[in-house]
């Protein structure tokens, strides 16, 4: 059992694309391909195997955080082009009454 050529022109109509009649003769043929891999997927899913999000395990790869000391404020500032109040003083942009 094949898709037909209505079915892929009621398809076009239903996603409002417009196709020619060469367009609905190439995508039958494109479409049942596309249909029968989806079958073939549907046949070996078995009850038994549980979804997965991940066709394998994944692990954190990441180091554990661990506080440090970081760098003195001061120290961070001093390349700033602009500073107030001990932080990075930097253009506003957005309207103070909004």
């Amino acid at each position: 059992m094949g898709i037909t050529r209505d079915e892929v022109a009621h398809l076009a109509r239903l996603s409002r694309m417009s196709v020619t009649d060469d367009e609905l003769d190439a995508l039958a043929p494109q479409l049942e391909a596309i249909l029968s891999a989806v079958a073939r997927v549907a046949e070996v899913a078995a009850a038994d195997i549980p979804p997965t999000s991940h066709a394998v395990p994944l692990t954190n790869v990441f180091r554990p955080d661990v506080a440090r000391p970081s760098l003195p404020a001061a120290e961070a500032l001093a390349g700033a082009p602009a500073t107030e109040d001990g932080r990075f003083r930097v253009p506003r942009i957005l309207d103070p009454d909004e």
